[in-house]
């Protein structure tokens, strides 16, 4: 088939990036004619909260792409739609996570729809965002009008779709696991390269911090844990609001000799070190609809504790592959302390090794073409 992928990729980072980058080689390794077409600009400096849009590693893998549109330029947002048009695919992929997008993509498939019988799917990580945005409902119902068929990633992202759109054509597809971040490497030598030592206890919270992601309750969990042994927590991730508030946290909790901040955009090619020294992955999310940490984690067959919200419980497998646990202090250091006392490493890595399959690249690309010819 003749696939066009509209969405950012290199030389923008971050999950959404990757997402595409590794859907893009999937479909390429299923014989499929596929391109990219990229943005110029994402995400006006203004409202972008971190420091750059853009990857710094020189050794991330460089995507081929078309960068052509503008997020905040309706004129391009025709351009594209006729561009795509004239390429007469079989099927056009956007990636929707944000209304923010959702007049530039209504535009850009609705002028592909009028221009060819291309199908339209959208690919959705969330429909109502974590963090109140205006007029969130009618945007992205907008952006709806000329979809033919809907791959969401959770119950909760299809619950959302179907409030919106009540008779919509949809497949529920796990989030597959993120494959780019390279092999594990020895324990140990990913913590020498952290400076952590051999013996010590290791809690990993990775990616970027906002408010809806709960390091607030990891952090006043820590004195709990602290209580029945030595513990440290990682923090690994660019800070995306004022970082104040979570180091006021520290200081009054009296646990700074026990937290490890990281405080920036960790590159592809360290991404590896981070869970490799690790012992378990914590999610301490107030609301989700889904998470790639989860599927990084799952790379490395590193356990996973997440809160019992969003579409989270559908991938951490309570009990075999991580704990699921409601959102507050009390109960993710219970978990936490359980996972340590139980010694449950080495089981729930097995336990992650066998379901891997679940969450694979080769199924997504299946249920595309499956859509593809409804």
């Amino acid at each position: 088939m003749k696939i066009i992928i509209v969405g950012p990729v290199y030389p923008y980072r971050g999950g959404i990036a990757h997402y595409i980058k590794l859907l893009y080689k999937s479909l390429i390794r299923n014989n499929h004619d596929v391109k990219i077409f990229n943005f110029k600009r994402l995400y006006p400096n203004f409202l972008f909260p971190g420091k750059t849009q853009f990857e710094k590693s020189d050794e991330v893998e460089k995507i081929e792409s078309k960068r052509i549109i503008d997020s905040v330029n309706p004129i391009s947002w025709f351009t594209t739609g006729f561009k795509i048009a004239k390429e007469k695919p079989d099927i056009v992929i956007f990636k929707y996570w944000l209304p923010f997008f959702a007049p530039c993509f209504g535009i850009t498939a609705g002028i592909i729809k009028l221009l060819s019988n291309s199908k339209i799917i959208f690919i959705c990580d969330n429909i109502t965002p974590h963090e109140k945005f205006p007029l969130s409902k009618p945007l992205s119902k907008f952006a709806f009008l000329f979809v033919d068929h809907f791959i969401v990633q959770s119950t909760s992202v299809e619950e959302d779709l179907l409030k919106i759109k009540p008779r919509a054509s949809y497949k529920k597809v796990f989030h597959p696991i993120y494959e780019i971040f390279g092999k594990p490497i020895d324990r140990n030598e990913a913590r020498k390269l952290l400076g952590i030592r051999p013996d010590e206890k290791i809690l990993l919270f990775f990616g970027y911090i906002r408010g809806y992601k709960g390091l607030d309750l990891l952090l006043k969990s820590m004195k709990l844990v602290l209580s029945k042994f030595p513990v440290k927590l990682l923090v690994a991730g660019e800070f995306y609001e004022d970082p104040k508030r979570y180091y006021k946290i520290v200081e009054e909790e009296g646990i700074a000799d026990f937290v490890i901040f990281k405080s920036e955009y960790i590159p592809n090619d360290e991404v590896k070190v981070y869970f490799c020294a690790s012992d378990l992955v914590v999610l301490p999310y107030i609301s989700a609809t889904q998470s790639g940490i989860v599927q990084i984690a799952y790379n490395f067959n590193k356990p996973v504790i997440a809160t019992n919200v969003g579409g989270l419980p559908e991938v951490v497998i309570d009990g075999e592959t991580g704990f699921v646990v409601e959102p507050s202090s009390e109960k993710l250091a219970e978990a936490i302390i359980k996972f340590f006392e139980w010694d449950l490493a080495e089981t729930f890595s097995k336990n992650i090794e066998n379901v891997k399959e679940k969450f694979s690249w080769e199924h997504l690309v299946q249920i595309l073409e499956e859509l593809s010819s409804k």
